[in-house]
Formats: structure tokens, C-alpha cells, sequence
């Protein structure tokens, strides 16, 4: 096999040989013989490589083609959301005090990045009102899922049961992951009693219609039972509503893109995690510790490691092998820079202005809108045409429109208003809407 050079794989012939004599094969034809022939060096059909100045002209005009937030009015959530990220955010990431944002299992190279980490700790805690949180998790779904798994390691229980109102895409992640576990999943209504054997009552708050649950009342159904509360919430919505801690939540989870990451087409984000101290064991992921060294300075450490990577499988609480501390500074410098009346403002702003854009929407001839409950800054429209053929038509009003339900609800959309919507967008939105109107 002849090789050809490449500027992106630094090993020259020389040093090819060496490796190939280290483990005892005297070519590349040796090393993948046990390879059908066939699929060893397939013919890829690839067009010729392009310079990097007409690479960077075709990459611009494909990137071009898409429908982007800032140039389009977005009213699109369901789980990942447009907010203003302070310029900030920006400057302090790209400092060279966080060194990776791999694990920082070095802790005397690595303080900026464990300090960050205990930061991030304090301030989900403070946002939920919980006790201990770890140091984030791979996403806000699959964190939700591990909640679940928590409950079952700490109730001893095989069952889980789910609220009706959490999106269907966050039962289909927990259902991936206990599938193989001999756990059974049992989704319930409001006022459905729970399985007698049920580990934990999973909640959405606000839940994939944008309603705001009652999760001090349902926390308690759940007590009654002797099972645990599970909660997934928008952390946005904590600046203003009651935090799950002082609704007696005992697990926490939560997408954290929604403070200060940006949507980037739909990752990488961060999986927030909080729970009861008396839990804390059973907690996936790591924590970060503070302690002073022999001198008295302030320090940080991976205190908490109960991965299986650390200690035997069969104890393992996770095996969670990837460090999402890059997204966390992120959220940490967000949430720093915003402070607590900034957080507030930012919850305010969307509460109102989803209330103003629910209000004019809903005197429009064929629409309605559709909610049992207090909402946060999304919900649901009614329409009186099918929605994907609305938001087809709202783009050429330069408006990415709402999520199309219709497959849950008649012809339904989840409309999502941020603070970054203005009153200018909206009544644009409005505008559209009434101009698009029945057939």
C-alpha cells in the first residue's frame, strides 16, 4: 500500500516503521488483515480538494441557506432556547486560566477550571434551592433520566412513574436507558394514583406545553407513596417562580443551555443536577470540593467520583466519561454576570411578553390558545391549518415559527417568546398569522 502524506497526520515514514516493528507487524496490510478485503480500503467517490479560500466561499453560501435566529424572528422552543448572552461571557471563556475543559483530574494544573466547577455547583443550588449539586451532566434529558435511575437505586424500587405533561422525547431517553434494567416505565395522568411499588412521579416544569406544574403538590403525592419527586425545570423560569427545593423536590434536573449557551444547532450543552443532601451518594457525575493545603490556601478538588471508572462497576452510580466543564463556564459567567435582579429581569421579561404575544394571538380569527395553567414563556396555539404549512408560509415572513404539536394536539404550536422577542417581532408574528388565517 503506497501512503500519501498529509499536512494533518504528522508521522513520518521512519517513524511508521518504528511503530509497526513495536507491535510486531511489518506493514499496514498486516496490521488490518483480519479485515475483509473488500472493506479494508473501499474507493471513496469524493469531489477534488478545494483551496481554503473557495472552501471557505462554498461553506459560507451552504450556511447561507439556513433560517438563523437574529436575522429571522424565532418563536421556536421545545427545549432549546434564544436568549441574550452578555459579550462577557464570550471573553472570559477564551481565558487561559481555564486550562481544559476536559475532567480536571490534575488538580494542581487544572484550579481554574475546578474552581469554575464549585461555582457552578453554588449556583445551581441557589437557582433550585436544593442542597448539593454536581459538578453538570452530558445534557438536560439524559440528567432527567439519571434522576430516574437515582430514585430506583434509592427506594429500592423497579417502577417509574411519569406525568402525562413531560415531552415525549424526554420518556423516550428514559426509556432508553432502563430498558435494560428490568425497570418499567408507567406515564399517569394529574389525578391518577400512583403504582403502589412506583420508585419516583417524574415532572416537567414547566412541562412541554409551557404550563407551570404544582410541584409542591405533586412533590407530596409523591411522599405519600413513599416515593421520591423527580423535576425537570427551564432554569430560566427560577428567577421568578418558587424553586423546586422549596417545594420539597427531592431530584432536580435541568437543560442549562437556556443560561448563556448559545442554541449552535443543537449542541454541545449542559445537564444541570441537584438533589437532597441525604442523597448525595447516590448522585451521578462528580462533585468539586473546596479545602484549604498545608499552607492555608484555598483549594479545589474532585471530591466525589462515583463513576466506574473509580471504584467497582457494580457500585457505580454512572458512567458518565464526559466533562461538560467548557458549557459550564459558560453558564457559570452568564448567571455571574447577570447577577440576582439580572436573573429576575430575564424570567419577568419572558413571563410578560409571552403573556402580550399569547393575548394577541388568541383574538385572531381561527386561532386559539390552549392552556390548563399558568404558562412560562411558551404555549400552545390552536391553528386553523396544519402547522407545518404556517411556519412554510411564516418564513417568508422572515419568521421561524412555533413547534408543530399536531401530533399531540389538533393542529397544535408551541410558540416560545424570550426576552430577546421584541414588541416589534411580535406584533410582526401577529401580523402573519392573521395574514397566513384559515384556508
Amino acid at each position: 500500500m503506497t501512503t500519501k502524506a498529509s499536512p494533518y497526520i504528522p508521522n513520518t515514514d521512519a517513524e511508521r516503521e518504528l511503530m509497526l516493528a513495536a507491535i510486531g507487524v511489518r506493514s499496514i496490510e498486516d496490521l488490518v488483515r483480519d479485515v475483509p478485503a473488500q472493506h479494508r480500503f473501499p474507493h471513496l467517490d469524493l469531489r477534488p480538494a478545494l483551496s481554503e479560500f473557495d472552501l471557505t466561499a462554498e461553506i459560507s453560501a451552504l450556511a447561507a441557506r439556513n433560517a438563523t435566529p437574529g436575522e429571522y424572528a424565532c418563536f421556536l422552543g421545545g427545549g432549546a432556547y434564544r436568549h441574550y448572552i452578555p459579550s462577557v461571557v464570550k471573553s472570559v471563556v477564551a481565558r487561559g486560566e481555564f486550562l481544559t475543559s476536559y475532567t480536571p483530574y490534575q488538580p494542581e494544573v487544572a484550579q481554574g477550571t475546578l474552581q469554575v466547577g464549585f461555582e457552578f455547583q453554588s449556583m445551581i443550588c441557589e437557582i433550585t434551592g436544593m442542597e448539593v449539586a454536581n459538578a453538570g451532566m452530558y445534557d438536560g434529558p439524559t440528567a432527567f433520566a439519571e434522576g430516574a435511575l437515582m430514585a430506583c437505586r434509592i427506594t429500592r424500587r423497579q417502577t417509574i412513574a411519569v406525568l402525562d405533561t413531560v415531552d415525549p422525547r424526554n420518556i423516550a431517553i428514559l426509556d432508553a436507558y432502563s430498558r435494560h434494567q428490568d425497570i418499567k416505565i408507567v406515564v399517569i395522568g394529574r389525578d391518577d394514583d400512583l403504582p403502589e411499588d412506583a420508585a419516583c412521579l417524574m415532572v416537567q416544569s414547566p412541562n412541554e406545553y409551557g404550563v407551570v406544574e404544582d410541584l409542591a403538590a405533586l412533590a407530596a403525592r409523591s411522599h405519600t407513596s413513599g416515593a421520591l419527586a423527580v423535576a425537570s425545570v427551564n432554569p430560566t423560569s427560577l428567577g421568578m417562580f418558587r424553586s423546586p427545593g422549596e417545594c420539597d423536590v427531592d431530584i432536580v434536573a435541568a437543560e442549562g443551555q437556556a443560561l448563556g449557551v448559545p442554541l449552535s444547532f443543537g449542541g454541545p450543552y449542559v445537564g444541570l443536577f441537584a438533589c437532597k443532601d441525604v442523597y448525595k451518594r447516590q448522585m451521578p457525575g462528580r462533585i468539586v470540593g473546596r479545602t484549604t493545603d498545608t499552607k492555608g490556601r484555598v483549594g479545589y478538588a474532585l471530591t466525589l467520583q462515583t463513576r466506574e471508572q473509580h471504584i467497582r462497576r457494580e457500585r457505580a452510580t454512572s458512567n458518565i466519561c464526559t466533562s461538560t466543564a467548557l458549557i459550564g463556564l459558560l453558564m457559570t459567567t452568564y448567571l455571574a454576570a447577570l447577577g440576582r435582579e439580572g436573573f429576575r429581569q430575564v424570567a419577568e421579561l419572558c413571563y410578560h411578553k409571552a403573556h402580550y404575544a399569547a393575548a394577541e394571538i388568541d383574538r385572531l380569527p381561527g386561532y386559539s390558545v390552549r392552556n390548563d395553567g399558568p404558562f412560562f414563556h411558551e404555549f400552545v396555539v390552536e391553528c386553523p391549518r396544519p402547522p407545518a404549512e404556517i411556519n412554510t408560509a411564516l418564513l417568508d415572513h422572515k419568521i421561524i415559527g412555533g413547534l408543530d404539536l399536531s401530533d399531540r394536539t389538533p393542529n397544535g404550536m408551541l410558540i416560545c417568546v424570550t426576552e430577546v422577542n421584541t414588541r416589534a417581532e411580535i406584533d410582526r408574528l401577529v401580523s402573519a398569522l392573521a395574514e397566513i388565517g384559515p384556508r
